[in-house]
């Protein structure tokens, strides 16, 4: 893989999850890369609205024509939302990963962002996977 997308002003696992914090608030989704891996994902299981979730906790279920992987939690914080629409179509985590985000979680704690990669050493880390 050439350039693996990865957006400034996310963050990162190295089990290829991304995160969006905007205040107390934080969207989740799996990167390019991850779904790269995956192939056409054909399921997604995502936790129920008002679970509370600690970071590295399984968020879900991602299954593809490939394989199914667990999805896990980059940060703290309690599911207020998921994206309904990826029950109908889950592929369009295939077709743009970083709009088809999967959770949204309230009451986040912004200091435990520095266990994630940022943009640039995500890059790198993925380099290094080629």
């Amino acid at each position: 893989m050439a350039e693996t997308q990865a957006k400034e002003g996310y963050y990162y696992t190295e089990k290829h999850e991304w995160v969006k914090v905007d205040g107390d608030t934080a969207l989740i989704g799996i990167t390019d890369f991850a779904q790269g891996a995956l192939g056409d994902i054909v399921f997604i299981d995502l936790p129920k609205v008002g679970k509370k979730i600690s970071q590295k906790d399984s968020l879900g279920t991602i299954e593809s024509v490939k394989a199914a992987e667990d999805l896990y939690s980059p940060i703290s914080g309690e599911v207020t939302e998921v994206n309904a629409s990826l029950s109908s179509n889950p592929g369009a985590v295939n077709s743009d990963p970083f709009d088809a985000w999967m959770v949204k979680l309230k009451g986040v704690n912004a200091s435990e962002l520095g266990s994630l990669l940022n943009a640039s050493q995500y890059k790198e880390f993925v380099s290094k996977l080629d």
